[in-house]
């Protein structure tokens, strides 16, 4: 897989919002179960940031999955 930095984060970013929305959480009550800024999960989801693995993992274990089922999606 050759995919760009940008297309990662962009991928990345909606597949967080998809596991977070699968769950019926907003991002505020995501933000709130990792104990980050709501700004924080805002600005992952549309790539305006590249967070850290501290943060994915915070979002990892709020969402009830194992880390790299966050990095598990297809790139498009």
């Amino acid at each position: 897989m050759n995919i760009s930095e940008e297309t990662f984060l962009v991928n990345l970013g909606i597949h967080v919002r998809q596991l977070r929305e699968k769950r019926g959480l907003s991002q505020q009550g995501l933000a709130d179960d990792c104990n980050i800024d709501k700004s924080q999960i805002a600005r992952l989801e549309v790539a305006k940031v590249n967070t850290g693995i501290k943060t994915l993992f915070k979002i990892a274990n709020a969402l009830g999955i194992e880390p790299k089922e966050l990095l598990d999606f297809h790139s498009k």
